[in-house]
């Protein structure tokens, strides 16, 4: 495996010249720019971490895992910026308790800084946790992320039942990396989503993925949920380990409105517009393209 110099170091790398392709692709549709619910600016010493670990994990993913836009945070703006992703978010997630009011602090700043930005937040299983989801709210966060896989836990963790509650009343969306890919642990799966639905049935819950690979459990949990929704998140790539079943795919037809584009820019191994034309290639119309790519982004965030 070809490594950089220092696992997780950010590389001097243009790829201004992957924009015009992007662009060339929304305004076919006559669309405005993308809306992208799943993209990640962290603090950059734990941004680092993460693409090293990427870095290192390769062989024991059975590939390589080269990263494409690992550059400095204002290159990454400015590049959505050139590509036209009008809307995107940050998606910070916290994998051990005592972090997340850090992280939450940094993507505030983000978001004050970069106007395109959702403001973005996480939490975890600790005490106090629903005094600072509920700070954050008030604060004017639009989106949480959490993710099992890295945060083991699961999602109805005795700590989290008063965030729950404080989450439906607002209604404010959380992506959630629920499914089992692309390392399942003893906290993936689509199990204890379902039994925190069970008890808050009108929580805003993006299913990161698609659930990946628990496709038909969490597209189930779509349609039986008013407010739980999908994003595209690599799933349909010649890169993702799992293949999305194709007797699920008319399915998503039906699921229009709650089909969100998502990229897991910027630690992604192939140019941004592979994943645009996986989705073309799904042929379920240019409706449902301009739903999933931007429209459906509006209406859950409220955003023009």
């Amino acid at each position: 495996m070809t490594e950089p110099a220092e696992l997780g170091a950010e590389q001097p790398l243009d790829r201004s010249s992957d924009a015009p392709d992007v662009v060339a692709f929304w305004e076919q549709l006559g669309l405005p720019g993308l809306f992208d619910v799943h993209v990640h600016f962290l603090p950059p010493p734990i941004q680092r971490a993460v693409w090293a670990v990427f870095d290192s994990a390769g062989p024991k993913l059975g590939r390589e895992w080269p990263i494409r836009y690992r550059t400095a945070v204002e290159d990454r703006v400015a590049l959505l910026r050139a590509m036209g992703v009008r809307r995107f978010s940050a998606l910070p997630y916290a994998h051990k308790p005592g972090v997340a009011t850090y992280l939450n602090d940094w993507a505030a700043g983000f978001a004050d800084r970069v106007p395109e930005s959702l403001r973005s937040a996480t939490f975890y299983p600790e005490e106090g946790a629903a005094t600072y989801v509920a700070g954050a709210i008030e604060a004017g966060t639009e989106v949480f992320k959490l993710h099992l896989q890295v945060g083991e836990f699961h999602l109805d963790d005795p700590l989290l039942a008063q965030v729950w509650g404080v989450l439906e009343d607002a209604g404010t969306p959380v992506v959630v990396h629920a499914g089992s890919g692309p390392v399942p642990n003893e906290y993936t799966g689509p199990e204890s989503t379902g039994r925190v639905l069970a008890r808050h049935p009108r929580l805003a819950l993006v299913v990161a993925h698609m659930g990946a690979p628990e496709f038909g459990d969490f597209l189930e949990l779509a349609e039986t949920h008013e407010r739980v929704c999908l994003d595209t998140t690599m799933v349909f790539t010649d890169f993702f380990p799992a293949t999305y079943p194709g007797d699920l795919v008319p399915r998503l037809r039906d699921l229009q409105p709650k089909v969100l584009l998502g990229s897991d820019f910027p630690t992604i191994p192939y140019p941004y517009r592979h994943q645009l034309d996986g989705l073309a290639d799904l042929d379920l119309g240019d409706d449902w393209l301009r739903d999933v790519c931007w429209h459906n982004g509006v209406r859950l965030f409220g955003a023009e």
